[in-house]
């Protein structure tokens, strides 16, 4: 063996070594000049590639503890846990008679949620699920079961009233938020409720959309409805929709289904709809509606068969906003029925039914004024109005 091999190969072998530790570095060239000089190549021992080196323990630092949670879920679990004895069990009961053997019985005809309002013992949740009902009972948390009664409600919006003669310490009320909160697409949204009967159950989704119309049971169209994907089933009608801080934004009311099952596009009517309606219904057995003091017909009939896109003015009260702003009703002639006014538009929204009349007018009061567009034979005129409380 030369000498300049003897001192190239520690060289090399200690470059190698360095290589192999140093993850990323990229291995230093050599210059074929320098293997040139020698008299041999090197053998083939210090060429081999080191033996890997032993597994150790795997890296488990990224990994939680058995038993730690996120924030996320500590969060879902204290909503629950703060909310869950606010959520209540309506059960529907009907008396079935055996005549024949001289009996009768009380049984369960349907179920659905609600949530406890304040500690008078107001339970709200959605017409659909008291609608026909011979008898309700109302389940709380600790299974404590209380006959309920229907203080009113609002079929128009799905929204019920009842009543339960519970004690206080047994009620604890939702926390509904500040009037003005906002409620922002994306945010989480949190059902509870009994699906399928199934005891104060949660489901966790996003708000997927804001502004929705859907068609409720009292013939009119629901609107500013929220759109979640928390599962909602049958069941979970009437029970509430919460946010992070384990506040109302909404009831959680139906579903898009063609299958009848939970396919992540639920419907909840907002808190800013229930924090309005549910004190008029507890106050007076009903919601408060405004008019202009004019007699219509919301199946209409008159409307269908004249082929008419609108609302028809069938007639005029006396002493009525509406007489003093001029409105004419329709006359009965020798050649028949004449058309006096056809509302067309409230505002600035247009009016084709009475659904959309219905809705330009919610959420006004007794003394706002609202303008009017009338179409009278073939003119469109405005008019302006102040709105009153329907008896």
């Amino acid at each position: 063996m030369s000498t300049l091999y003897r001192v190239l190969l520690p060289a090399l072998t200690s470059a190698a070594v360095s290589g192999a530790l140093v993850l990323g570095c990229p291995a230093r060239k050599e210059s074929p000049s320098a293997w040139a000089q020698g008299s041999a190549a090197p053998n083939a021992s210090a060429a081999a590639p080191l033996p890997a080196p032993a597994p150790g323990p795997a890296d488990t630092s990224g990994l939680m503890q058995p038993g730690a949670l996120t924030e996320e879920e500590r969060n879902t679990i204290a909503v629950f846990r703060t909310v869950a004895p606010s959520t209540v069990f309506v059960t529907q009961k009907r008396v079935v008679v055996d005549y024949f053997a001289g009996t009768s019985e009380e049984i369960a005809s349907g179920s659905g949620s609600g949530f406890i309002w304040d500690d008078q013992g107001h339970i709200v949740t959605n017409y659909h699920v008291i609608q026909g009902a011979q008898a309700l009972e109302v389940t709380l948390q600790d299974q404590q079961s209380f006959e309920a009664r229907v203080v009113g409600a609002e079929p128009r919006k799905d929204i019920a009233v009842l009543k339960i003669e519970a004690p206080r310490a047994a009620l604890k009320p939702v926390r509904v938020p500040r009037s003005g909160q906002l409620v922002e697409v994306g945010q989480k949204a949190i059902a509870i409720g009994n699906p399928f009967g199934l005891d104060h159950t949660l489901t966790k989704g996003t708000i997927s959309a804001l502004g929705r119309k859907v068609q409720g049971v009292g013939g009119v169209t629901i609107r500013d409805m929220i759109q979640t994907d928390a599962a909602i089933n049958p069941g979970n009608s009437g029970g509430p929709l919460l946010d992070s801080a384990g506040q109302l934004i909404g009831m959680n009311t139906m579903i898009f289904s063609r299958s009848g099952s939970s396919a992540g596009i639920g419907f909840a009517v907002p808190v800013s709809t229930i924090a309005r309606v549910v004190p008029q219904i507890i106050r007076t057995g009903r919601a408060e509606q405004v008019g202009m003091g004019i007699e219509i017909d919301p199946a209409q009939r008159l409307e269908r068969r004249a082929g008419v896109q609108g609302v028809i003015v069938l007639g005029v009260s006396a002493g009525s906003p509406a007489e003093k702003a001029g409105l004419q009703g329709v006359r009965q002639t020798r050649r028949g029925i004449q058309l006096g006014d056809v509302i067309v538009g409230v505002d600035d929204k247009p009016v084709a039914s009475y659904d959309d009349l219905y809705n330009g007018l919610d959420g006004h009061k007794p003394g706002d004024r609202v303008n009017i567009k009338l179409r009278r034979g073939n003119q469109v005129v405005a008019s302006s109005l102040e709105l009153i409380a329907l008896p």
